[in-house]
């Protein structure tokens, strides 16, 4: 992977999280397809994956948000034209 033009990562995880992110994959690894990681390339699967596939979920979640407060605003707005005198 080349660092060079390595996106930067738009979050991180907290050290404990990294650690049971990495036990993970090598976890799955091992049990999917019977390839034991190190630590060291775990860690590498793990920021292909922060950096590659996470902005995509990021991105789906604020969006997702935006929808959703939109929605309810719109709501808001109709109780508020509801409560309004004549």
């Amino acid at each position: 992977m080349s660092r060079a033009k390595a996106q930067p990562l738009i979050m991180t995880l907290n050290v404990e999280q990294e650690r049971q992110a990495c036990q993970a994959i090598k976890q799955f690894m091992d049990e999917r397809f019977e390839l034991q990681l190190g630590s060291f390339e775990a860690a590498e699967v793990l920021e292909l994956f922060a950096r590659e596939i996470a902005p995509h979920y990021y991105n789906r979640a604020v969006f997702d948000v935006q929808t959703h407060l939109k929605e309810r605003f719109e709501s808001i707005e109709s109780d508020l034209w509801a409560l309004e005198k004549s």
